[in-house]
């Protein structure tokens, strides 16, 4: 049993994806920074940049259900879920809110 806690302990530290003891959902802020912000924070691939209200605008005026399926299904450059398909919808929609909230 104490050899299976301590090769727990070491997976979590060896392998950073896994963490251990954190059932927390991740922020907005949090799913921004770690699969939004490479192409939002620069505009790469002609994504709209976090804060740009000019850019964001027509996005805005489409609703929010449109927003969210773009980031969940994919469109254009931008992958489904940013990349990264181990976000929840609701990880992938609370990083939509953070961003139209930073960008109003």
């Amino acid at each position: 049993m104490k050899a299976l806690l301590i090769s727990a302990v070491l997976c979590g530290l060896l392998l950073p994806g896994i963490s251990l003891g954190q059932d927390q959902p991740l922020s907005g802020e949090e799913v921004y920074n770690k699969s939004c912000a490479a192409c939002h924070k620069t505009g790469l691939a002609g994504a709209p940049k976090l804060g740009d209200t000019s850019a964001w605008e027509s996005r805005i005026k489409k609703g929010m259900d449109e927003l969210y399926e773009s980031s969940l299904e994919g469109k254009g450059a931008m992958p489904a879920k940013g990349g990264d398909r181990t976000l929840s919808d609701a990880a992938v929609k609370a990083a939509v809110d953070f961003m139209i909230n930073a960008s109003k």
